[in-house]
């Protein structure tokens, strides 16, 4: 497809085949414009400037790697060393450095367990990969010590990790129990995410400039656009202790607590008022299409969206973050997304 019936088929909804082939996989797709400005923008949107040179060739679908978490570290900034995980004395350095289990190179697990398998579409189920990211939030713990990572597609908050190698040891066995129950022997505390939903932004411009210009502009419009639906939008985690208690806390069996932390997800998703938690966060691949935005939802699902500017921000809001739709001219692919025998990424 030439760029001009590219950019096209952006603006006006997207390739029918590919929302076929979405459609095919049980994915719920909207058949809503992108854009819904005009072009010129007539509705006072932030513009990237003229140098903001995006990838309009290439095949955006497919351009995610299979994970089975991805980890978002406080740090409360929104640019970081150029790799994150090799900056000595952080939590992303000592939590890469104790995790033992990294798959092996060159073997790539099947995507959703649909027949009708999308590129760039996985079950987080079928790999065992972890992706540490750094995020622009900061620690709810009092000792600066401390920090508090954001887990996805688990949709959960653990806080008191300690930025050292036992540290993020004791992470890795919390999270290697795939459930709310304490680790033997562990300080940290885990919570379910006190938001509807939330959105991370790649703003890491020390990997690539165009993601640092794309995500002030992106955050800013986010909000907007949210609070004009009567969101209440976040920039900074709130401390999940004002609303309830860390499961290593709570009493019963581990089967219990699983009972329990569904029961909590349930809880925040239907909550009369909305919430939603900005974060910027460092590379997270595919800086050639940016900006890069990640829709996080308390149902397991994570859409990658690519090529996002300022104008399709509504859309995104009212088709994905409401509607609990994928726009499928948008989509680099995700986790969790394929819902069979549901309408919406937010049926249960």
């Amino acid at each position: 497809m030439s760029t001009l019936r590219k950019l096209k088929a952006y603006v006006l909804g997207g390739d029918s085949d590919q929302s076929a082939e979405l459609k095919a996989a049980d994915i719920p797709v909207s058949d809503a414009d992108c854009r819904t400005c005009g072009i010129p923008c007539d509705a006072g949107h932030d513009e990237y400037p003229s140098r903001f040179d995006v990838d309009m060739e290439s095949q955006m679908l497919g351009s995610v790697k299979p994970y089975h978490r991805q980890l978002v570290i406080s740090t409360g900034k929104s640019d970081w060393e150029k790799e994150v995980t090799e900056a000595d004395g952080t939590l992303a350095f000592y939590l890469d450095a104790a995790h033992g289990d990294a798959p092996k190179k060159g073997k790539k697990p099947p995507p959703s367990g649909s027949e009708n398998a999308v590129p760039g579409v996985y079950d987080s189920s079928a790999t065992r990969k972890v992706t540490i990211l750094n995020g622009s939030h900061n620690t709810v713990c009092e000792d600066p010590m401390q920090d508090t990572v954001l887990v996805f597609p688990d949709y959960k908050v653990v806080t008191e990790v300690m930025c050292s190698e036992e540290g993020a040891k004791q992470l890795w066995k919390s999270l290697e129990r795939d459930g709310p129950a304490p680790a033997e022997g562990s300080q940290v505390k885990t919570w379910v995410l006190p938001y509807n939903c939330v959105i991370t932004i790649c703003s890491h411009k020390r990997r690539d400039n165009r993601c640092g210009i794309a995500a002030p502009k992106l955050a800013h419009t986010f909000q907007e656009s949210l609070e004009r639906a009567g969101w209440e939008v976040h920039t900074q985690l709130e401390d999940p202790s004002f609303s309830s208690t860390a499961f290593e806390d709570t009493p019963g069996t581990p089967a219990e607590k699983d009972t329990e932390f569904r029961r909590r997800l349930e809880a925040v998703d239907s909550a009369d008022q909305k919430r939603m938690l900005i974060i910027r966060n460092s590379h997270m691949g595919g800086h050639k299409f940016a900006g890069n935005v990640i829709i996080n939802t308390p149902q397991g699902s994570c859409v990658w969206y690519g090529r996002v500017t300022p104008h399709e921000v509504d859309a995104i809001v009212k088709e994905t973050v409401i509607g609990g739709k994928i726009l499928p001219p948008l989509l680099r692919g995700g986790i969790n997304l394929s819902r069979p025998g549901a309408a919406t990424l937010h049926d249960w």
